[in-house]
């Protein structure tokens, strides 16, 4: 899910990026905090969590002060930094696989959080069918 601080600078940037000028774009921004309380409350248990895509952010920040409904050719900064994007997908070099795993803390696009089933409220459901 996109995590908080980049997605709060694309809103900032333009609000051109969300919904619901976007469609089918971002509605809601969560953070971790709350992402983990509405996963308990969906009777999940949260466990660990890191964010992935930071080289994504800048070009996505980049695009939302251009103009996100632009086409990646018409600025230079974007579709410059749409090629690095796509250099780094295919080749995997050493320098932005690092870059990634030093700014991911930071600034990465997305927040992935792990979760399991709560063994107790499985155990309760399946007490429930049984009971109904």
């Amino acid at each position: 899910m996109p995590a908080w601080l980049p997605e709060r600078i694309c809103w900032a940037l333009s609000s051109d990026y969300y919904a619901p000028a976007a469609e089918g774009g971002h509605v809601r921004i969560y953070t971790e905090k709350e992402v983990r309380e509405k996963l308990k409350g969906a009777g999940l248990e949260p466990a660990g969590s890191h964010h992935a895509h930071a080289l994504h952010s800048p070009y996505w920040w980049i695009r939302c002060a251009v103009g996100v409904n632009n086409e990646i050719e018409d600025n230079f900064s974007v579709r410059t930094y749409h090629k690095l994007l796509e250099w780094d997908i295919v080749r995997r070099p050493w320098l932005t696989r690092t870059a990634e795993k030093l700014l991911n803390p930071v600034i990465g696009k997305s927040l992935i959080v792990y979760a399991h089933k709560s063994p107790l409220r499985s155990t309760r459901a399946r007490e429930d069918v049984r009971a109904a």
